[in-house]
């Protein structure tokens, strides 16, 4: 039997630096920058992502932030640390304090973003703080299941299948989506994928 000791959240916001990124507290000011990210690519029009379409912007962090000051979530926006731009967004939630689990998710950003260092050196930061400083047991994604890109980004970090989960959510267009569920555990970052993924972040860092 497994037994871990409870964590909580700090009473005020962090803010995560390295390798290219600022991970900021979002807060409303953020809105004209999320929506110029939202629009690199029209992101809301893909129907499993959680990306606020045009003139939603405001009603999403006012949301994502009600969520925070529940203890609910802890939620940042992304900066390239170079050209201060916002480049997306991403939160810590559905939080389980007594078995010192959390979920990463809700994360996009602006297309012209995809597919470059700025996924891998997000998660690190994201993985690190909750490990290192939360004390963390488990990290855990859920990502819909037509999502193949999320699936395979979540993989690459190291995180193991643990199996799909049915009718998990509505997704934005009203359907009714499965969601595929991964986690990493705390011997697995500390063992593994903490030395791994800091190599491949500062390799590309240095580019």
């Amino acid at each position: 039997m497994t037994t871990v000791t409870p964590f909580s959240l700090p009473f005020h916001p962090v803010q995560l630096e390295g390798f290219g990124l600022i991970l900021e507290p979002m807060k409303p000011a953020h809105e004209p920058g999320l929506a110029k990210a939202a629009e690199d690519g029209e992101l809301w029009k893909i129907h499993y992502a959680s990306v606020p379409a045009p003139d939603q912007e405001a009603q999403y962090i006012k949301q994502a932030l009600h969520e925070q000051a529940q203890g609910k979530a802890l939620v940042f926006t992304i900066r390239d640390a170079k050209t201060k731009e916002i480049i997306g967004t991403t939160r810590y939630y559905s939080i389980i304090p007594e078995c010192a689990r959390l979920h990463i998710g809700y994360t996009w950003y602006a297309q012209s973003y995809q597919r470059t260092f700025a996924n891998t050196a997000a998660k690190y930061l994201l993985l690190y703080y909750a490990f290192e400083s939360l004390k963390a047991n488990v990290v855990a994604w859920r990502t819909d299941i037509l999502n193949e890109r999320s699936q395979k980004a979540i993989e690459r970090l190291g995180a193991k299948k643990d199996g799909i989960i049915r009718g998990d959510q509505l997704r934005r267009d009203g359907t009714v989506r499965d969601s595929v569920v991964y986690s990493m555990t705390k011997d697995e970052w500390t063992t593994t994928h903490k030395t791994r993924l800091k190599s491949i972040v500062e390799q590309h860092h240095t580019l």
